[in-house]
């Protein structure tokens, strides 16, 4: 088993008080499975990847465990995670078109970084890395400036899985492309799981569209918490949470005219995570919500790896 997230719980620091973006959050991968995580913004999908291989200085690590390949990672120490990262878990950040060093040529900062984790650049692996990703061998001589954003998106992955990393985490790696590059960076990323660059990945997004062409099994977060986990033809064609159906509903079908009826969203707003309200915190803009959603239903397991946490599925 690649992944096992157990009960994890991380808040976030303010001067009103602690927002609970992740609360209680429970799920495993398996070896060679890429992972969709969607919710809409503010739902904790960053928040999760970001705990996976470094918190930033306003994130408490408040409870839960974290075992990759049967270790455990110690999340809440920054200085022995750095022993994990970009060997055990690596990740693509989520504005990585701004992540390189602007005054380095790319191959001097490849070459630096590979120096900083002990290892030595072999060129022959880099060079058919950047063809699996359709780029030239002569992006190592240029600047960062002078590649496109679809470009310096790849070259991130590129660097990001230099070190064959057990898992990695895409944090929304295709929003500020067009779509053809978004299919690109989408088949780049399979045929980095396909040739045993990366064991596994977790790709956060909110275009669950895109999500259901790369991902094995999808994921969908609401306020903090898991709502529905299942593969991702499941999730497609038979979603069993009603969140999960409403943000299917909120989307346009490719060939649809929608000159009789307009495209619905989601009424109302996500609950403020500094006081969460009890129960189940989709309840409020639920269009089935009963008394019984006053307490928390738990995760569970309603067909073969179908998991939802709704008293009504």
């Amino acid at each position: 088993m690649s992944l096992q997230v157990d009960d994890l719980r991380v808040y976030y620091r303010t001067l009103k008080g602690d927002v609970k973006a992740l609360d209680g959050v429970s799920f495993s991968m398996e070896d060679g499975e890429i992972l969709g995580l969607a919710g809409e913004s503010g739902c904790g999908k960053t928040t999760l990847g970001k705990s996976l291989i470094r918190m930033d200085g306003r994130m408490r690590h408040i409870g839960g465990t974290v075992e990759l390949d049967g270790r455990e990672l110690p999340i809440g120490d920054d200085r022995r995670m750095n022993d994990f990262r970009f060997r055990e878990v690596s990740l693509i950040p989520q504005y990585s078109m701004s992540a390189m060093n602007p005054t380095r040529k790319i191959g001097r900062m490849v070459r630096e970084l590979l120096r900083s984790r002990g290892a030595t650049l072999d060129l022959d692996e880099l060079e058919s890395r950047l063809s699996l990703v359709e780029l030239p061998h002569a992006v190592l001589d240029r600047y960062p400036i002078e590649l496109s954003g679809g470009m310096k998106q790849r070259m991130v992955m590129v660097i990001s899985t230099l070190l064959d990393p057990s898992l990695l985490i895409a944090d929304e790696v295709t929003s500020a492309l067009d779509v053809s590059t978004q299919k690109a960076v989408a088949r780049a990323l399979i045929g980095f799981r396909d040739a045993g660059f990366v064991k596994s990945m977790i790709f956060v997004t909110h275009d669950l569209a895109l999500t259901s062409h790369i991902a094995d099994t999808i994921m969908v977060m609401y306020a903090g918490k898991l709502a529905e986990k299942a593969p991702a033809t499941a999730i497609v064609k038979k979603p069993r949470h009603p969140y999960t159906k409403l943000l299917l509903d909120s989307l346009p079908e490719v060939g649809v005219r929608y000159t009789d009826k307009r495209l619905a969203g989601i009424a109302g707003s996500p609950p403020s995570l500094l006081d969460p309200p009890a129960g189940c915190r989709f309840r409020d803009r639920c269009p089935i919500a009963g008394e019984e959603c006053a307490q928390e239903p738990p995760m569970a397991e309603i067909e073969p790896n179908h998991f939802v946490a709704c008293w009504k599925a």
